[in-house]
């Protein structure tokens, strides 16, 4: 798909992101649609509720087991995939569907960064909810990183910690604005459930790269000075 140049030059906000992402979404309507599909039937699996690991019967257990195995292993390849061709659609880039599957490409990254962010999240959550929360608003660029940028899972996790450092309120008002626009999109008819995925989706990405060009400048100014 071809697109055009974009310009970031709004400073990060959540209005300011939900306003460049309902923009972006719109210009990139049937594809960033496509993604939202394929995503929904990726997570159907996570939507089960017959995991039974210590059932009598084998098959029930055989049974989470895979669903597991898929939720591990497989879901978060298409899930990474699917934040670039988002981040990519977004930023201007030329874009195919088929960048969906770019996450089987670094795969290993893929994996093991879903799990370090995953296991940081659910220590904050153990320890207590808020904590939990605010790991989840520091973490939450870390596909973008992984996928973007090349990073392995250490590296993309502290640079979105890095990143986000000075952001966190910033980035939990666009998922507390991103629960109640999910939460329409299920009241209409259920169909807008997927307009309303790809206007999240657009809208983290353009604040990933609104956040990523202000970070820019100093992290150059770093650079030099190591030099």
């Amino acid at each position: 798909m071809q697109n055009e140049l974009v310009t970031i030059d709004f400073r990060p906000g959540p209005g300011r992101a939900l306003a460049f992402g309902w923009k972006r979404m719109k210009e990139n309507a049937l594809l960033f649609f496509l993604v939202a599909l394929v995503i929904a039937v990726i997570d159907i699996p996570s939507q089960s509720q017959n995991y039974n690991f210590t059932s009598s019967d084998p098959i029930k257990s055989i049974h989470s087991l895979l669903l597991l195995a898929f939720m591990i292993l497989i879901a978060p390849a298409f899930n990474y995939g699917a934040d670039l061709v988002f981040l990519k659609g977004v930023r201007g880039d030329n874009v195919l569907i088929k960048s969906i599957l770019d996450g089987f490409k670094c795969y290993l990254n893929v994996v093991l960064s879903n799990l370090l962010a995953f296991g940081l999240v659910i220590i904050g959550f153990v320890a207590f909810i808020f904590p939990g929360i605010y790991i989840a608003c520091r973490l939450v660029f870390t596909s973008y990183l992984v996928m973007d940028e090349d990073m392995d899972p250490v590296a993309a996790v502290e640079a979105s910690w890095r990143m986000t450092q000075g952001h966190t309120l910033k980035i939990f008002l666009l998922g507390i604005l991103s629960i109640f626009i999910f939460l329409s999109g299920i009241l209409l008819f259920i169909i807008g459930v997927f307009p309303a995925l790809m206007w999240i989706k657009s809208s983290f990405a353009a604040l990933y790269l609104s956040i990523q060009k202000e970070s820019a400048p100093t992290e150059t100014l770093e650079l030099d000075a190591q030099e």
